[in-house]
Parts: C-alpha cells; structure tokens; sequence
C-alpha cells in the first residue's frame, strides 16, 4: 500500500499517521526478584510524517515520528514513554524502527515490511553488539538492566493497530522476557 502526503510517498508507513489509544494493554516486567509482574495500561500513539532523506545520494528512505505514553490502567500514572522514527525504504522493502527512552536505552531495530490480505505487518529486531540493528545503552543500564535483544511485531488494518513486542533482559542478575502487548484504534488523523 502506498499514499502521497504532502507530495511525499510514504508507501505502507502512511497507514500509521494519526493518533491511536487503547486500553486493553498488559505489560509483563521484571519485580525486583525478576519474577513476573503484569500490569494493565492504556496507550496513545501519535504517528507524525517527517519527510523523505537522502543517504550518500544513494539511499532514498522516507520516515514518520512518533511519540508513545503508556499509563498504569488504575491510576493513570505513566511508566514508560518512548519517541521515535519508523523509516522505510522502498526499493529494498526494508523497514526500520529507531527509538528511544528516557531510561539511556536507545535502538535502532530492522526488518522486512509485509502485507498479509489488507493487512501491514511491520516486524523487526535489534540485538546487543549488532553493528546495523543494535542497542545502545548507560553504562548503569548495562550493569544493571541490560537489554539484550529487541523483537517488535506491529500490524495495521484501516483503523486498527496491534503490536507485540519482547525486550529481553539480564535484570536482578537473571534473564527476563519482559512483553508488552495491546490493541489500539487510530481517533485521529495527524499530518505533522
């Protein structure tokens, strides 16, 4: 799939632009023992286009931003909240998520776009160490949360989005698949 705004062709990350909540999100992270502790929360994703760029006159790649709020469904407090790009590149169908969060954890993750019977899917992944999809992180984070690897799975149809992502640990000295899941639905359109 592919649309024109702004006389920029974002091809399938088109389908993101706009503003989505949901409220049926679970997070599952670490306690301080490393054991499961599942929290509910609420989302609101704001996807904005931010336009094409150009690499070494070789690579044509267009890109949208984002801002991500996540809020504990009790209380409303947020605990986590994330900025980004998701970028495209036509010619190869690569798709890229970069992000970052206010903990000193930043990555920049890769994949292949898909489309599955009117469905976009957007999977991608970064590993510690990886010289193209890595993970930066604090030298804290390293010590004491280390994210090791990252998988993101995103699928969008008409006015629907659901994702699933993994972020894998090494927390309070053992591993953990911390998850978080959700369905959000897009209550408006942002052209940025």
């Amino acid at each position: 799939m592919s649309t024109v705004i702004d006389e920029v062709d974002y091809g399938p990350l088109a389908q993101l632009i706009g503003k989505w909540v949901g409220n049926k999100g679970l997070d599952n992270a670490p306690d301080s023992n490393a054991n499961p502790n599942k929290t509910a929360f609420t989302d609101e994703i704001i996807f904005t286009a931010s336009g094409p760029a150009e690499n070494a006159e070789e690579q044509n790649l267009v890109s949208i931003k984002y801002h991500h709020v996540v809020r504990e469904l009790t209380n409303g407090h947020i605990f986590h909240d994330q900025i980004g790009h998701w970028i495209y590149e036509k010619s190869t169908n690569i798709i890229m998520h970069s992000l970052s969060i206010p903990r000193a954890v930043c990555l920049l993750a890769g994949g292949e776009y898909q489309e599955n019977n009117g469905e976009s899917i957007f999977n991608v992944e970064a590993k510690a160490g990886s010289q193209a999809y890595g993970i930066v992180q604090s030298p804290f984070m390293l010590e004491k949360a280390k994210t090791k690897a990252f998988k993101m799975n995103l699928s969008v149809k008409e006015n629907k989005l659901n994702y699933h992502e993994v972020t894998s640990l090494h927390i309070y000295g053992k591993d953990f698949e911390h998850t978080d899941t959700n369905v959000l639905f897009r209550v408006t359109y942002e052209q940025g």
